[in-house]
């Protein structure tokens, strides 16, 4: 009884601070944008060659890989200028389509929001405008990588915000440059970095190395600020869903596993994704829980790791799961049984991949199969 009574007590603890009335942010409500991208009514109604074309809403990534394999070049060309949305949005389509089709689908919709991501030299895997927007970006070369990386954000990101100015290494996109010059490739212009992380061999020398692509994705409906809808698990579930088709696509169109980094609320949506993925590795960084008690009730073959810093504000949320409130245990915590990044000089909630940091020496080694 007394135990179920701090049960209590806690719990009404988490609804006070993630519901805003510990003085945060309380949020918005958000509406998961969910099922197949615009258009697919319009692509359903088409043929190419007398073909029927693959249901965007139940073809598998493998079918529709195998699908876009027996077109044309023409044909191609002729499903892009047609069906932007769709092919840009098509998981297991060839990736050199679905950056065209988001080129052409970002410039029709003629939002200054989003213009800057239609930009020579980008490569948008995915866009899509419904809601706030959702959006995710290639830097380096995924046809061609050894290694791939995603990114998974937390709160606060969507398309409209994507290209918003942000402090350095911060945000998908920041994160994304980072991580991809901690190993050693050239991101955006800057001199590639290497550096050796504790625990982890060393993450790589200054020479320029484009075996590793990084994605940022910001494919899901985030919460805004830090109210309900970041305490409760309803829009981690529906990315959750989106997660694991997005990574069955890397797979068919023969992208190695990726790793997932996962900030924040997305490491919410990693916890309850990680066993629908091919991931070599799960990182949860500035976590509020993933929806597990331990690592192994994750149920992936991916190595589980955790970090976080010592003045990161979500050591405050409390780590419980009560009436759908709350996340659940601690990933950095002993109990829960992740491997440790070290983290002890990474500034407040996002400076994880801040350039020296442990972190970042950390996620590199880790992102290039090298860490132990």
């Amino acid at each position: 009884m007394r135990r179920f009574a701090r049960t209590l007590v806690t719990a009404a603890l988490a609804v006070a601070v993630v519901g805003g009335t510990a003085g945060w942010a309380s949020g918005d409500s958000q509406s998961a944008v969910t099922g197949p991208p615009p258009g697919s009514a319009a692509w359903r109604a088409d043929t190419v060659y007398g073909r029927a074309l693959p249901d965007p809403a139940t073809a598998t990534p493998q079918e529709v890989a195998r699908f876009f394999a027996g077109l044309d070049d023409a044909a191609r060309a002729a499903l892009v200028r047609s069906h932007p949305l769709v092919v840009g949005n098509l998981d297991g389509a060839p990736l050199p389509l679905r950056y065209e089709a988001n080129r052409l689908a970002v410039a029709a919709t003629g939002d200054a929001r989003f213009a800057s991501l239609a930009a020579p030299g980008r490569r948008i895997l995915a866009f899509d405008p419904r809601g706030r927007g959702q959006v995710a970006e290639v830097f380096g070369d995924l046809e061609h990588a050894a290694h791939v990386s995603v990114i998974v954000p937390g709160s606060d990101n969507d398309a409209t915000s994507y290209d918003a100015r942000r402090a350095p290494h911060t945000g998908p996109a920041g994160m994304a440059r980072a991580l991809r010059t901690a190993t050693g490739a050239s991101a955006g212009g800057a001199s590639a970095a290497g550096g050796a992380a504790a625990g982890a061999s060393a993450a790589g020398g200054a020479a320029a190395d484009g075996s590793v692509a990084v994605i940022a994705w910001t494919g899901y409906t985030t919460p805004v600020g830090v109210g309900l809808d970041a305490a409760d698990g309803r829009l981690a579930a529906a990315g959750a869903t989106r997660l694991a088709r997005f990574t069955a696509g890397l797979d068919a169109v023969g992208a190695p596993d990726p790793v997932l980094f996962c900030h924040s609320y997305g490491s919410v949506v990693c916890g309850l994704a990680a066993r629908h993925t091919d991931a070599t590795d799960v990182v949860a960084f500035g976590s509020p829980g993933m929806r597990a008690d331990t690592a192994d009730a994750l149920h992936t073959r991916a190595r589980v790791w955790a970090a976080r810093g010592p003045s990161d504000w979500i050591a405050d949320v409390p780590n419980v799961r009560f009436a759908g409130i709350g996340h659940g245990a601690d990933p950095t915590s002993a109990a829960f049984g992740a491997r440790r990044v070290p983290a002890a000089d990474v500034r407040g909630h996002a400076g994880y991949f801040t350039p020296g940091s442990q972190s970042l020496a950390a996620f590199a080694a880790i992102a290039k199969g090298e860490a132990r």
